[in-house]
């Protein structure tokens, strides 16, 4: 196993105190061998009453397709639960994998649930085939509340932590939108494995690939990294959801497993009082132990890495810019701190804070970071979704689950394909309806692996790029008629231009609805203000406004618009007495020109202060 660094800054001004971003990767020495470790697996299935129909039936087709992925070297359980449990398969070696279906065929859905029971039954089937060569865990399935049994959350996460010392690991799987998202994954932080929200059934059996492909490919285990600061260097913050402690100036890590698939990540903030002589510096020394199969024996494997910064001129340090993979992974762990967050307030009912909040960095990002990546212009615009649904009072389960899944798997995987799931959209009812596309460009929204994506439809565009849009409108199986779609600063995907329009069939044309709650207007005129930035009635909060950052392009100071769905690249008529460098503007409401060509600023303005 190897470990990289990167810093956001390599090079710091020398007699100053900063604070810099540091990235540390964990990876297979070399691609996975062929071989793997031998499984150990017990699989609890709730069978409860709401996992009747389609969640049931679909728990068990992913079932099905994790048995053949198994082999006649690994050991297999099965327990089903409602209000009983029941060990329908004890501990076997999968050699009959026709027989094993045959079991799960067998299920079906009952009465309450006991999840305590059917874990701690999963638990105790593994714990008979248990050994330090094969990867001993349970994947624990639910779709409700613990309701029978054990049913205190606090007694399930300290028994899960309990479990795992033991050398038990435990993974939990949410079904729908009726399960205790903050049990599953308080459960799986302490029991060392992984949560998955499957929003829709047929979501399943790609959360069970992506589970199964990490414990196929297992590189190292029980993964402990220290880090130990120089006397001038304090680390400011672990960024990630990993358990750590705090042990005088150094701080002790826990990073859990190491997949040949999936890089182990950790990010913390690091406190540097830079020195007064230029050249490198070592900013800490990062020690590192694992246990790995090496040979076919558990051997403990370790190292030492020390992080390097230089340190220059101010001038020199200066005209080094910062990593933006840095910047972009970093605010990524920020971002899933502030959703935390929101969700704490919402569930107080104070659901202003919470939109403010999640606007707050919404402006930060924009300000920060430039959106030619898809994932962050998507990320921001989730975090405009769900700060118009705080706004609007639409706090539901499945906001909620979305957030939290959002926050844990940044704070712990570092899969694209688990980032940013959720399919809760809006709706495409407010669009105005045609029947024809015209020469507008036509786009589909469609549900991949838990999430919503918008393609082109249209000839003479790539229908694998992904397309910005505006999540608000985003209904899956909608087609929609955009004026213009236009490739990103870095090419690998669209933006809209223009107005967009859904396509209905004939008769069904009619006029764009307002959206629900939304105030009628006139026409929109031209922003006209006077005096200066300063005179500016100020803002803490976007709202239902739009972002405008001003910006300096040479001699001449420029306005762009920085919000969502809009293109950064358009100049905007934006008074000129107001425009100072860097300040952030909230505006009423933003037009495009007759020709598409420019954006008008519309309404009000605001400055915003954070």
């Amino acid at each position: 196993m190897k470990a990289t660094y990167t810093l956001s800054r390599p090079v710091l001004p020398v007699g100053t105190s900063s604070k810099i971003d540091l990235v540390v990767s964990f990876q297979a020495d070399a691609p996975a061998a062929s071989t793997r470790r031998p499984l150990n697996l017990g699989l609890v299935i709730d069978r409860s009453g709401s996992m009747a129909g389609a969640p049931l039936k679909h728990a068990l087709q992913a079932s099905r397709q994790l048995v053949e992925r198994m082999g006649p070297e690994d050991w297999l359980s099965i327990v089903t639960y409602d209000d009983a449990v029941f060990s329908v398969l004890a501990p076997t070696r999968v050699t009959d994998k026709a027989a094993i279906g045959a079991v799960l065929s067998s299920v079906r859905a009952g009465g309450c649930t006991n999840l305590s029971g059917g874990w701690l039954k999963g638990v105790e089937h593994v714990g008979v085939n248990k050994s330090p060569e094969r990867v001993n865990r349970v994947l624990l399935l639910t779709d409700g509340q613990a309701n029978m049994g054990i049913t205190d959350p606090g007694a399930l996460v300290s028994t899960a932590r309990q479990k795992s010392a033991d050398g038990i690991i435990t993974t939990t799987l949410g079904f729908g939108s009726n399960f205790n998202e903050d049990l599953l994954i308080g459960m799986a932080n302490a029991g060392e494995g992984h949560f998955y929200y499957i929003q829709t059934p047929e979501d399943a059996e790609g959360v069970f690939g992506i589970e199964m492909e990490g414990l196929g490919s297992l590189v190292a285990q029980n993964l402990e990294v220290t880090l130990k600061p120089a006397p001038t260097v304090k680390v400011a913050s672990v960024l990630n959801r990993y358990r750590f402690e705090s042990r005088g100036q150094e701080v002790a890590v826990g990073l859990g497993d190491v997949y040949a698939t999936e890089a182990r990540q950790l990010a913390a903030e690091l406190s540097v009082d830079a020195g007064s002589a230029s050249g490198p510096v070592t900013l800490a020394t990062l020690v590192f132990r694992a246990q790995a199969v090496v040979e076919g024996v558990i051997r403990e494997i370790s190292g030492e890495v020390p992080i390097v910064a230089n340190l220059a001129s101010a001038s020199e340090s200066a005209a080094v810019s910062a990593d933006k993979n840095v910047l972009a992974q970093t605010s990524r762990l920020r971002i899933a701190r502030v959703k935390d967050q929101a969700v704490e307030l919402a569930d107080k009912g104070d659901f202003g804070s919470a939109s403010q909040r999640l606007r707050q960095v919404i402006a930060e990002v924009s300000a920060h970071l430039d959106k030619a990546s898809y994932d962050i212009a998507e990320e921001v615009e989730q975090l405009a979704h769900y700060a118009q649904r705080l706004e609007s009072r639409k706090y539901d389960p499945v906001i909620r689950k979305e957030m939290r899944d959002q926050s844990y798997q940044a704070g712990t995987r570092s899969r694209g394909d688990l980032a940013l799931r959720g399919t809760a959209g809006g709706s495409a009812d407010s669009l105005e309806a045609v029947s024809s596309a015209g020469i507008g460009v036509l786009l589909k929204c469609v549900r991949e692996g838990g999430k919503l994506r918008v393609h082109a439809a249209s000839e003479g565009y790539d229908p694998g790029f992904n397309v910005q849009f505006p999540r608000s409108v985003r209904e899956e199986g909608v087609t929609y008629v955009v004026d213009k779609l236009e490739p990103s600063g870095d090419g690998t995907f669209y933006r809209v231009g223009g107005t967009i329009k859904r396509l209905v069939m004939p008769g069904q044309e009619r006029g764009a609805r307002p959206a629900e709650g939304a105030k009628k207007k006139g026409k929109p005129t031209a922003s006209k203000v006077t005096g200066s930035a300063a005179d500016l009635p100020t803002t803490n909060t976007v709202g239902t406004g739009v972002l405008v950052q001003c910006v300096k392009e040479g001699s001449k100071l420029r306005a762009r618009v920085v919000s969502d769905g809009y293109d950064p690249n358009l100049n905007i008529r934006f008074p000129r007495d107001i425009r100072e460098e860097n300040v952030l503007y909230v505006v009423e409401e933003i037009i495009t020109t007759g020709n598409g060509g420019s954006y008008i600023a519309c309404g009000d303005i605001h400055r915003l202060v954070q």
